[in-house]
């Protein structure tokens, strides 16, 4: 599916980037975003793959709105230098991330203690703000029922970087650009 831009709650096409904003101001962003029924029912929903829509983000971030079929998921990744948020407006999505920043470059592969990894349940109407070089993956586990969320970056992202996990071993594959999603 081809992403298209639509205006989001508290926004408007004319309004002008303020100062950048905080990942507390991206969550609130997200949180609005995803109570917003008439904006999460215009997400169209594919059985197989994840559809998603752009939107206008606060203070000239990026945002996004979600769709995940049952058993999607995005593989662990980082946003590299942006700060951001996400929030569950339909369903429930599991995010899996590590309390630990990797170094930003030199490395191809890291063996993790096993007392870094965390996991929450964000449920509808939930979510939650990171920092710089979070990493994480993100996994609707539910077997029938699709999920829907909101997510925003700021700054806009630069690059993701993708990472592979057996075990304790982290993996650094392939770092994807803007035109590889946009």
């Amino acid at each position: 599916m081809s992403p298209s831009v639509f205006p989001s709650p508290g926004t408007s096409a004319a309004s002008s980037p303020a100062a950048s904003p905080t990942a507390a101001e991206l969550l609130d962003f997200v949180r609005e975003a995803a109570a917003d029924a008439e904006l999460v029912a215009s997400l169209p929903l594919d059985p197989e793959g994840r559809t998603w829509v752009r939107l206008e983000g606060p203070g000239g971030s990026e945002a996004w709105l979600i769709g995940w079929p049952p058993g999607t998921g995005t593989g662990w990744h980082d946003h590299a230098e942006s700060l951001g948020a996400f929030a569950a407006a339909a369903g429930e999505l599991t995010e899996n991330s590590l309390s630990v920043r990797l170094p930003a470059s030199g490395w191809k592969t890291l063996e993790l203690h096993e007392d870094l990894d965390r996991e929450r349940r964000v449920a509808a109407g939930q979510g939650r703000a990171f920092g710089r070089h979070h990493v994480h993956e993100v996994l609707n586990e539910s077997t029938s029922e699709h999920a829907v969320s909101v997510h925003a970056y700021y700054p806009p992202l630069p690059l993701i970087r993708r990472f592979s996990r057996t075990g304790a071993v982290l993996r650094f594959e392939q770092v994807e650009r803007p035109e590889d999603w946009q």
